[in-house]
This record gives structure tokens, sequence and C-alpha cells, in this order.
């Protein structure tokens, strides 16, 4: 089955083809720097990551931008509260994300445009959307004129006669920028300078831009008019993403992406995230307190992307379980090629893709909608094939399954699961908290078997004896010694 996905836009499944063949142009609303990023942004960011990983494997060459907001009335706020300047509040958490998704096992994307580096472009589709009749400039403020664009509301399914029903009781008419206004619900492309503010020169007066024209601006600048992939929460369907639709649409004619992507939102033993509820939990808080980040990434997994997940000490807890057991599929080809003996046990770039009925199966899975948690199985299932086979081989010192068969499995299990971002490296040579590294173990059993040849069988017992208090388990049979933890 060819790879099918949901699509917001269009409320239904459909097959995924892009605009230039074999080529995906995807983009994914990224975080307002003014915090430290959360269990929310962990989510995200771990979907959008394998997303575009998953495309990859299947053979498309992916081009991903995913943005910083950079300039935002929270920044300010804790510019203020800081008594420190915008640009370095939006620094010092540019670089924070960057640290947090590192240690998350996310791969960088192609490009991270700020919104402060896009003043042109943001400028520009300003000025064209005024020139074409869509925006509207008031007391230095310009807005978006939504009655003036008939499609409005077509992504998140909202009808502006009803919104303007629901909200008539709300609306503060005495409220300054209300009065700006020609409808209520017309959105702000360009603010007015504040006292104490940064702002820029422009057209209309010194300003800033409002947030959902930056990333119009920032798609149209580093993707162009028309793109495959646009992704975010799906708390950002409306406005955000509605109001992106409008401006975008609005100048160019175009679609502004063909597939609009969103994943659920966390929610935390029961109850959305939040500060006041004290449930507030950061990647670094959760990473610092020893959570796996594999674990993190598989508690992620596990899920279907579009739907909410509830971060609880129990899921986290079998998310640990899980990933002990892929992690031991995975080191299964460093801890046993030897005593196997034959074959090529490394990852080279001709092993890469591998076919094979489990990578077929992976594909059949996943092509789904993304359906990561059906290709998990299908890792789970390889994991523990591959731990059954390494228990046979510590307790009878060989398998009846051809070494070769082994490798397959052992490689494809390895590719599969770095689809997902899932990685496990052997550490011989690191003591573990036993304080026993793998080498040092196959030292000892090297002078147990010189010590038991000249028939010093004291110093042979002595070895087998201080192993034994060490955790470390010896199994002798006539194919030689073998040890387990």
């Amino acid at each position: 089955m060819t790879l099918s996905i949901y699509n917001t836009l269009t409320r239904r499944q459909e097959q995924f083809t892009t605009v230039e063949p074999g080529k995906v142009k995807m983009y994914y609303c990224g975080v307002t720097v003014y915090d430290y990023c959360h269990l929310g942004h962990a989510r995200a960011c771990i979907v959008w990551d394998v997303v575009r990983r998953y495309l990859q494997f299947i053979g498309y060459n992916v081009r991903y931008i995913q943005n910083f907001t950079d300039i935002d009335d929270k920044i300010l706020k804790r510019a203020r509260e800081e008594n420190s300047s915008m640009e370095a509040v939006a620094e010092r958490y540019i670089q924070a994300y960057f640290e947090d998704m590192s240690r998350l096992g996310i791969k960088e994307a192609d490009e991270y445009p700020r919104a402060t580096h896009t003043m042109n472009g943001i400028q520009r589709l300003i000025h064209d959307l005024e020139h074409k009749g869509f925006a509207y400039p008031s007391d230095g403020d310009v807005y978006y004129a939504v009655q003036s664009f008939a499609e409005y509301g077509k992504l998140s399914g909202r009808k502006l006669a009803d919104m303007q029903a629901g909200a008539s009781e709300r609306v503060n008419v005495e409220d300054a920028e209300y009065q700006k206004k020609r409808y209520p619900f017309d959105f702000a492309l360009w603010k007015a300078a504040k006292p104490g503010e940064p702002a820029w020169e422009s057209p209309w007066g010194k300003g800033r831009p409002g947030w959902h024209i930056e990333c119009s601006a920032m798609v149209r600048d580093r993707l162009g008019d028309t793109i495959d992939i646009h992704a975010g929460g799906a708390d950002l369907i409306f406005p955000h993403h509605e109001n992106e639709i409008a401006q975008s649409e609005a100048v160019t004619g175009k679609p502004l992406a063909n597939y609009w992507l969103h994943n659920g939102m966390v929610k935390v033993d029961g109850e959305k995230m939040s500060k006041s509820l004290g449930n507030f939990i950061t990647i670094r808080q959760l990473l610092d307190r020893g959570v796996d980040p594999m674990a993190v990434r598989l508690f992620v997994m596990m899920a279907q992307y579009r739907k909410p997940i509830d971060f609880t000490d129990d899921a986290i807890l079998a998310a640990t379980n899980g990933w002990h057991t892929i992690k031991e599929g995975l080191l299964f080809g460093y801890q046993h090629s030897q005593k196997l003996g034959t074959g090529d046990w490394g990852l080279g770039t001709g092993n890469n893709l591998i076919s094979n009925t489990y990578i077929e199966r992976f594909k059949e899975a996943v092509n789904d909608d993304f359906n990561f948690p059906g290709g998990l199985a299908i890792i789970f299932e390889l994991a523990k094939e591959l731990i059954r086979e390494g228990n046979i081989i510590v307790h009878q010192g060989k398998t009846e399954t051809p070494a070769n068969e082994l490798l397959q499995k052992w490689q494809t299990l390895v590719i599969l699961a770095d689809v997902l971002g899932l990685t496990a490296q052997p550490e011989t040579e690191t003591p573990t908290p036993d304080g026993l590294s793998d080498i040092y173990i196959e030292e000892l059993i090297q002078q147990r078997q010189t010590a038991r040849k000249a028939k010093n069988f004291a110093e042979s017992d002595r070895i087998r004896d201080e192993l034994l208090t060490k955790g470390i388990t010896l199994i002798d049979s006539k194919e030689g010694t073998h040890w387990h933890r």
C-alpha cells in the first residue's frame, strides 16, 4: 500500500502525492522562545521528526523547515521581568531548545528561520495583501479583512456568522484595538510601535509584525508558494493556521499547503498541562530526573499521532520497560557476533535498504496515516525474537538458527528502530554500575580458563565466585564458557 495521510483541510485520509516527484517540502510551526520547552513541545517535535525520517526512509528527498517566533508579547514580558532584552531572552531559549532536542535524539531541521530575520518578506506580503484589497491600515496598525477572503474558515470548519453570534456578548466595544477594526474578527498583520518595545521601520510607521503573518512569510521565503506538508499542534488549527491560509492564498491564488497535519495534545494525569495546576513539566526536568530519552520517544510513538496522550507515571514506566526490550534486541549483534562467528555484522550503507518481509510489513503499517504504533509492533516482534536467540546462545553456547538469518533480523531491527529515532550502542569500554565492563569480564574468564588448564581449581573457583558476587553468572559447556549479567 502507498502512503496515505489524514488531511485536516479535507477531513479525510488521502493518498500522498507531492508537488515535485520524489521531493517533499515540509514546514513545522516551531516554538515561541520565551521559556524552556515542555512535554507538549516534546511530542510535537518527536512526531514531526519521525514523519520526516519515515519520508526519507521510503525514498523522498525532504526539505524540512522549522521556524522560531522570536518577537512576541510573551518574550517581551519575560524580558521586562528579567530586566533584559527581547534578543537576549530569545537567544537563551533558542539555545536551550537545541540542547533539549539533542537529548531527545531529534535531527536538526534543514533551516530555522526567525521572524526577526524575515522582516523584508513580512512587509512585502503585507504590502501585497493591502494592494489586493485584503488588508487595511488603521492608526499605525494593519489588519487583515477576513470577510474579503471567501474561504475563511475552511481549515477549522468555522463560519464567520456563527463566530460573530457566539462572540456578541464577549466583545468589548471600548477596547482600543477593537475600535481600530472594521470587523471584530479582523486580525493584526502589523502592530504600531509601543514605548520601550522593539520596532522596525515600515510603510505604515514603526512597529512589529503580528504572529500569523510571520509564518506565511517564512514559508513563502524558504519553500515557495505551495508546499506539501504544513505541520503543527492541533491547538494551532484556529486561528493560526486558518489565518496563514487566508494571508498566503489571498496573495498567491494557490494552495499554501496540500496536506495539513496536526498532532494531538498532551495531558498530565488526565489534566491539561498548565503552570497554575502545578503539572507543567519541561523536557529537561523530565530527563534530569532519570527518564531515558529513548523511553520518551517510545512513549510518544506508542500513540496514534493525532490522538491526545496522557502522561502518567505508569505510562512512562511502560514505555521504559518497552525500551529495555527494544534496546536488548538492538544490542544483540554487538553482544553475540563473535560467538556466531560468520557474516559481516556491521551496518554499512549497503545494508541500509535491505528488503524483507519485516520491512514490507513495517511500511504497510506506517503507510496508513503514519501508524507508528503498528510499525512498533514489528520492531517489538524482531527484538523479542533476537532476545530469545540471545538467551539460547548464552545458555547453550550456540543456536540452530543460521547466523546469516540472525544477521539480517538484527540489521532490520536496527534500521527500522532508527526510523523512529530509537538507537542503542554497546557500552563495552565503560564500566557498568557493578564496576565491570564486558571487556574486563572476558579477561577474567580467560584467566579462569588458564587456571583450569593448569589444574589450579582454587583460582578458577575464586574468579567464578568473584564474578558471581558482581551479578555475573558463568555457564560452562563443551563449546566453552558463556556469561550473562
